[in-house]
């Protein structure tokens, strides 16, 4: 894992180099103001001049400062592109995933790791690793300037700090595990938050706000108690380091003491080395700073590696495709969502030729939707074999695959942004001819003449702005943009009213000549015109024809159809 957070380095080693020199500079600046303090008092004692002691210390002063600030600048900005490079890699990662693996993660959950773990690593890598290694300079030259004038004071605090920081040791491992479980816990309430915000009209309309609130609250304090974990070993890993500093000064000061009185040691020198011990504050606090900080980074590394082992898509820019429809065949397909859950699919079987309307109906649950799923590979299925265009579904290339699907799904999601973007979305480089007559063909073109700023509007969080027939028929204009060999609609007048139902009708009967497509209804008066609907029930295929053929063939269907009065 260590090697891991190093690799995040790699790139920006170059300006560390350079800031991380400026930082020795601006250290061995300091580390000079003890030893000039010290001819400043022998000059004192000796009635010589002390200009050119306290020119020196002033220089020492304003150099360290300058050049120390310099490096701190670098680094801080080594760690903002540490952060990009670290969110982009995690977010190119999430929308890669599969379906399957992004259905059982938490949106909020994911927000946080992308925005808060990879913050740590700013924090991990430059103040933690980085600074350390200057920490570490002004330690090691501190302690040869210490050993230089008094080896046995010297032996004095290092035996103290060896004992306190053997103790650091032990608190260490227990600040990583702390700092895993509070930054779960503030994904978790994340998530949560997310889902009151996904669902916030329903929470209004359900007069839940007060129980959403305290769902959240409760969540907030599971994370406040986590975090107040990792403050208590924090904290005591600083304290553990001011006693060493304390206990150190206190040991010197009462052998230095003895030491001056025997004639040992000179009073200057005794101050010198004082001042160096007061000095090793700083690196030693950095020290343990960047531990602490080195086991948070470990902590955020840890979660954001489980995001980047999950397996990723490789989704290649597909080749123009052909523009001749497919047909689709499902032989003995096998299929659930999981080890421990039902079976979805249990030897489901159809075909769909290539061209016209075909319709899949059944009661809920009966695995309808799942058929797109599968069919766009979102999840794979266990047994049996799927063909689109006579090709096995697993040879096709992903990214070619999905360019020969359009896909509306069943609650017609729009996206924040404008209205072109939005039917844009899936053909970038549709022309302004192609966008009209999408508009045109799905009825939309009155929507965009209403529009202050006509297709350049914006239509608001999840298209919040638009009907649920506007951003029904914003969906299929946008599949249709994509020119697909096969459509696949999902329920997709289920919030259209009967003209625009109608209307939407004659637009799918005009694309079925033109291309495949696969609808999934709720309502039969939308397909009672299709060429061929498949009845599901339970996992399974139990009945294939025309409306008129099913009406006197399959009981489902004939109770279905009733239930809508199509039949008497």
């Amino acid at each position: 894992m260590i090697k891991e957070l190093l690799a995040h380095i790699r790139p920006h080693r170059r300006i560390l180099l350079i800031g991380g020199l400026l930082g020795l500079i601006g250290s061995a600046a300091g580390l000079s103001m003890p030893l000039l303090a010290k001819y400043v008092v022998d000059a004192f004692g000796q009635d010589a001049s002390m200009a050119g002691p306290l020119i020196g210390l002033t220089v020492a002063v304003l150099v360290g400062a300058v050049v120390s600030a310099g490096g701190n600048y670098l680094m801080e900005r080594t760690g903002e592109g540490i952060v990009l490079g670290a969110r982009r890699r995690l977010v190119d990662r999430m929308l890669r995933l599969r379906v399957a693996d992004v259905d059982r993660l938490k949106p909020g959950d994911l927000l946080s790791r992308v925005t808060g773990d990879t913050t740590l690593l700013r924090a991990v890598l430059t103040d933690g690793i980085v600074g350390s290694i200057g920490s570490v300079f002004m330690l090691v030259g501190a302690i040869v300037l210490m050993a230089a004038m008094d080896g046995v004071l010297l032996l004095v605090t290092l035996l103290v700090v060896m004992v306190i920081g053997g103790l650091v040791g032990l608190i260490m491992p227990r600040i990583q595990r702390a700092q895993k479980e509070a930054q779960e816990a503030v994904g978790e309430m994340g998530a949560v938050l997310d889902r009151a915000l996904q669902s916030y009209r329903t929470v209004k309309a359900s007069g839940a706000e007060a129980r959403e609130i305290g769902v959240v609250g409760e969540a907030a304090v599971r994370a406040r108690d986590r975090g107040l974990q990792v403050a208590g070993w924090t904290s005591l890993a600083g304290v553990a380091t001011w006693m060493a500093v304390q206990i150190a000064f206190l040991c010197v000061l009462a052998v230095g003491g003895a030491r001056v009185a025997s004639g040992a040691l000179e009073v200057s020198s005794l101050i010198a080395f004082l001042l160096y011990l007061f000095y090793l504050v700083a690196p030693i606090g950095q020290l343990v700073e960047g531990a602490v900080q080195l086991q948070q980074g470990l902590a955020a590394m840890t979660r954001i590696r489980e995001i980047e082992n999950l397996p990723g898509e490789t989704v290649e820019v597909p080749p123009p495709a052909s523009a001749e429809p497919v047909g689709v065949r499902f032989e003995n397909v096998v299929f659930r969502y999981g080890d421990d859950r039902p079976l979805v699919h249990d030897g489901v079987g159809f075909e769909v030729p290539p061209g016209g309307l075909t319709a899949l109906v059944g009661p809920s649950g009966a695995g309808k939707s799942t058929v797109f799923a599968l069919l766009e590979r979102f999840y794979e299925h266990q047994e049996g074999t799927i063909t689109v265009g006579g090709r096995d579904i697993r040879d096709w290339p992903l990214g070619e695959l999905r360019g020969a699907l359009g896909y509306v799904e069943q609650d017609a999601p729009v996206l924040a942004g404008t209205l072109r973007e939005n039917l844009l979305f899936a053909a970038r480089h549709a022309t302004d001819e192609e966008l009209r007559r999408a508009l045109t063909r799905t009825r939309l073109d009155d929507l965009v003449a209403r529009l202050p700023e006509g297709l350049d509007t914006a239509v608001g969080h999840r298209g919040v702005l638009l009907s649920g027939g506007e951003r029904q028929r914003v969906a299929i204009a946008r599949a249709l943009l994509r020119k697909p060999r096969l459509l696949l609609l999902d329920e997709a007048t289920s919030q259209l009213d009967a003209v625009n139902e109608l209307r939407l009708r004659e637009v799918i009967a005009e694309v079925a000549a033109e291309t495949t497509v696969l609808v999934i209804a709720h309502r039969l008066s939308t397909v009672t015109n299709a060429d061929r609907i498949v009845v599901m029930d339970a996992g399974g295929v139990r009945a294939v024809g025309t409306h008129e053929e099913l009406i006197g063939q399959d009981e489902l269907y004939r109770e279905l159809a009733a239930t809508q009065f199509l039949v008497t």
